[in-house]
């Protein structure tokens, strides 16, 4: 039996592989079986780091926030729970562009907030 050569899908599989691992240092780029490993590993931390630039986001988001809240002279669990009563729908993500680009519209709020609950 003739032994079976490289055809058309393998070549395709395997030029693949190699335009995925272009700029990677080395034999990473340029050896097939080497740049296998390389793009396995790269496409799992991508997988990963997705879900992981979620919450990094998030405690970033509350890091800004409760900076601008403590200069204000509120924590930020208090002022969570004092929007949560108020029904004021306000996500972290918009919180934390307005404690960061508008401070001024942010101690408004603040202070909103601090007078609606003493009420």
């Amino acid at each position: 039996m003739p032994r079976a050569r490289g055809g058309f899908k393998t070549r395709r599989r395997r030029k693949r592989i190699l335009e995925m691992t272009k700029g990677y240092y080395g034999s990473k780029s340029r050896l097939y079986r080497i740049a296998t490993e390389a793009v396995d590993k790269a496409l799992s931390y991508a997988y990963k780091d997705r879900r992981l630039k979620k919450r990094e986001f998030r405690s970033l988001w509350i890091i800004r926030i409760n900076a601008a809240l403590r200069a204000l002279g509120l924590t930020y669990s208090q002022f969570m729970n004092r929007l949560k009563v108020m029904n004021i729908a306000l996500n972290r993500k918009a919180l934390a562009d307005m404690a960061y680009n508008d401070p001024q519209s942010f101690s408004n709020l603040v202070e909103t907030v601090k007078k609606g609950n003493a009420q």
